[in-house]
């Protein structure tokens, strides 16, 4: 072993040796509350990327869809058509508020959403749900934040994941999550006359 070889390989086994030793401390297990957050693009993906996770794991899933309304995107093309026993779908939104532009149509079918969402992660056959775009809902105030909070915190099963989707997350939102990531936006193709792109986008 050269010398360059023989000092990677030191690093290594400290590197090692001090990972054993924080994971020996990591024993504790609980279903997390999730959010995706940010310009930048992504969030939806993710969210469902854990949703496939999940269903390779057996472990079922419901989606809620706020906002987009009924686009057919690819994610709900494969969910419905290939794993609709691991995964319900709904869909409560019509569209984004500037095409529904009726503020008591977006609130009603956010409302519908976010029962429907309840139901779902009170049923103990479900272990993870993704709540898509209902951050939108909650920075217009289409839902109730502090009943959204309370519903989370105190009435959603120990060990159901939820993941909340949507640029502009509510700073009350984030502190109370267990994992929070934000998407910052560097580039898109938006910005130079570029529409959304199938397979990108939808």
């Amino acid at each position: 072993m050269d010398e360059r070889a023989a000092r990677h390989n030191a690093k290594m086994k400290t590197i090692k040796s001090a990972r054993d030793e924080m994971m020996k401390a990591k024993t504790e297990e609980k279903g997390l509350i999730i959010v995706h957050t940010g310009a930048g693009k992504g969030k939806s993906s993710s969210g469902f990327g854990m949703v496939m996770r999940c269903i390779a794991h057996g472990m079922p899933c419901a989606v809620v869809q706020f906002i987009k309304g009924n686009w057919e995107t690819g994610e709900k093309m494969l969910l419905q058509a290939h794993f609709p026993e691991a995964c319900r779908f709904f869909v409560s939104g019509e569209g984004f508020t500037w095409e529904t532009q009726d503020r008591a149509r977006d609130v009603a079918a956010a409302a519908n959403g976010w029962r429907i969402a309840r139901e779902q992660i009170l049923d103990p056959a479900i272990r993870f749900v993704l709540l898509d775009e209902i951050n939108i809902a909650l920075r217009y105030d289409y839902l109730d934040l502090q009943e959204v909070l309370d519903f989370l915190l105190t009435r959603k099963p120990p060990m159901t994941h939820v993941c909340l989707t949507g640029r502009n997350a509510r700073p009350e939102l984030i502190a109370a999550a267990d994992l929070v990531t934000e998407m910052t936006l560097v580039k898109h193709p938006f910005r130079n006359g570029v529409k959304a792109q199938m397979g990108v986008e939808f």
